[in-house]
């Protein structure tokens, strides 16, 4: 039986400008909405339509004769049927290939950005099918990045590149028992805790560094983590003296909740959370899953 063409995945989400279009209807809708708020606003956003547009048609064009594809928008994410041997292309800026990553196993990910080489997404359209022929041929030059996952006592887990966010859905004040891998524990009312990758660590994470002392945050490629409590409140009943630390390896970092519900999330995804109740229990680290994200060539 002959062997299945690879498939390529392509995955976008919806410009600024098309997202007006979606809520107001027409293109006069829009420029009407636009006119007094910021009026040089709305050729910057064509423009930028414009070359998302014009992206995704090269990079489909890129995709060698006889290769299947397969197409997903950001918010079917979690619900697409990634399979084994699948190219993923990311046409989008940095966000979406953190988006996608966490529904990944070992699927290696082309991040293309219309407006220019970012930190993750790094190839130009042009470059898409040199890159993808490579990473068939075996000679792909791939850079691996751990990533972050959260586990709830009753199965259910949730992956990240960038960081997972543990806290009240409100931002109001979040209870719960923090556990660290040596043994300490505090119950505690914070904003929440975030626990970072060394992708995240340039990100949420390296502001939280900057209002607590902390060990040395990962690089990306490390399988470690970093971990801060945001505006811990210590109070009679609750402490502030584990506000940061490092998870290495196995390690994982540890919260009983306390509060009537906190909801677990990354990468700012809201709207793919968990929900934590009272006496539930998360944990928190290095997932064994990475971002294989394949490099532009020199």
């Amino acid at each position: 039986m002959r062997a299945l063409e690879p498939r390529v995945v392509v995955v976008t989400r919806p410009t600024a400008y098309r997202e007006l279009l979606d809520r107001h209807g027409t293109p006069g809708a829009v420029a009407f909405f636009l006119r007094d708020r910021d009026p040089g606003e709305l050729d910057a956003l064509r423009a930028r339509d414009a070359a998302q547009a014009a992206a995704l048609d090269a990079v489909m064009a890129a995709v060698p004769a006889g290769w299947r594809t397969g197409r997903a928008d950001r918010c079917e994410l979690a619900a697409f049927p990634f399979a084994d041997g699948d190219v993923v292309v990311s046409v989008g800026r940095d966000g979406l290939v953190a988006n996608v990553a966490k529904y990944l196993d070992a699927q290696p990910v082309i991040g293309v950005d219309p407006a220019g080489p970012g930190v993750l997404a790094r190839h130009r359209p042009d470059e898409v099918g040199a890159a993808l022929r490579a990473v068939v041929e075996g000679s792909a030059v791939i850079d691996e990045r751990a990533t972050v996952v959260a586990e709830l006592d009753d199965g259910q887990r949730l992956r990240g590149l960038n960081e997972i966010f543990v806290g009240d859905r409100g931002h109001q004040s979040a209870r719960y028992l923090l556990r660290t891998p040596d043994g300490r524990g505090e119950p505690q009312s914070s904003s929440g805790v975030v626990v970072g990758t060394g992708t995240g660590a340039t990100g949420w994470c390296a502001a939280l560094a900057r209002t607590a002392e902390h060990p040395p945050l990962p690089t990306p490629g490390e399988p470690a983590l970093c971990w801060f409590v945001r505006e811990a409140w210590p109070s009679p009943t609750t402490g502030a003296s584990l506000v940061a630390g490092r998870l290495d390896g196995a390690q994982r970092l540890e919260l009983s909740v306390t509060s009537d519900q906190l909801v677990v999330f990354s990468d700012g995804g809201e709207a793919d959370r968990l929900i934590v109740v009272r006496g539930q229990r998360v944990t928190v680290g290095v997932a064994p899953h990475r971002l294989r994200l394949v490099q532009p060539p020199p």
